[in-house]
């Protein structure tokens, strides 16, 4: 299981939301290429970079920031928020992305998401968002009633990378993830699972260690504020 760090951006800033809410939005940054380095030099391989402004708007927002991120690190980067096309997602390659997330297309435009996927081969994941098992979309602000794992097992046929599965109460709270939830979802789908959401110390790491298959798990909060050492945590997963 690898250990990949979190840089979520609002108008070109490293901030944290709490559930999602933008009310509720902590400064942590404004430079968020000296935030990847930092992951970088404490031996994390992928960095995980949302584009808040992006996924409520429906296309990319914060391009600069996101260009400066890949260009300052040489670990692999993977991005969320706002990628909606082939063309949103050719873009974000071009910016020295390695890979990206879809998410609010994959409940909304099936379709275009398995096109997005066939288009780039191995370099697409998708992101499943849930409030009480219930996929939400449109950057958290309107909950389907689609469950996470049978949109996730609608994919499977599509060969993703990965899904990441964020648990939104657990998001920003620095409650601990919900591994029951992200258990079920790794053994009732044979895409290779992420989890995200509430992940605040080394023993929250060997709780998730300990479900079969899990692939990484993403951690933002807990680093910013100083619950988790990503250099630990990162030696935890491999030993």
């Amino acid at each position: 299981m690898i250990v990949i760090p979190a840089i979520d951006l609002h108008q070109g800033e490293v901030v944290r939301l709490k559930k999602g809410v933008f009310d509720e939005v902590t400064r942590y940054s404004g430079v968020p290429a000296d935030v990847a380095r930092m992951f970088e030099a404490a031996g994390a391989r992928r960095i995980h970079v949302v584009d808040l402004d992006g996924s409520v708007r429906g296309r990319g927002v914060n391009g600069k920031a996101i260009e400066a991120i890949c260009s300052a690190v040489s670990a692999e980067v993977e991005l969320g928020g706002g990628i909606r096309s082939v063309d949103d997602a050719r873009r974000a390659f071009e910016m020295g992305v390695s890979y990206v997330i879809l998410g609010t297309v994959t409940a909304e435009d099936p379709q275009g998401a398995k096109e997005i996927i066939a288009e780039f081969p191995g370099r697409v994941g998708i992101g499943i968002d849930a409030l009480k098992g219930r996929v939400a979309t449109r950057g958290w602000k309107e909950i389907t009633e689609k469950t996470a794992v049978s949109l996730a097992r609608e994919y499977e046929a599509s060969s993703p990378a990965f899904v990441v599965y964020t648990d939104i109460d657990r998001d920003g709270m620095l409650t601990g993830p919900n591994v029951e939830a992200t258990a079920e979802m790794a053994r009732r789908t044979r895409i290779p699972v992420v989890a995200s959401g509430g992940v605040s110390s080394l023993e929250d790491i060997e709780a998730l260690r300990r479900i079969d298959g899990l692939f990484g798990v993403i951690t933002g909060k807990a680093l910013y504020e100083g619950r988790l050492d990503l250099e630990q945590a990162i030696a935890r997963c491999r030993a």
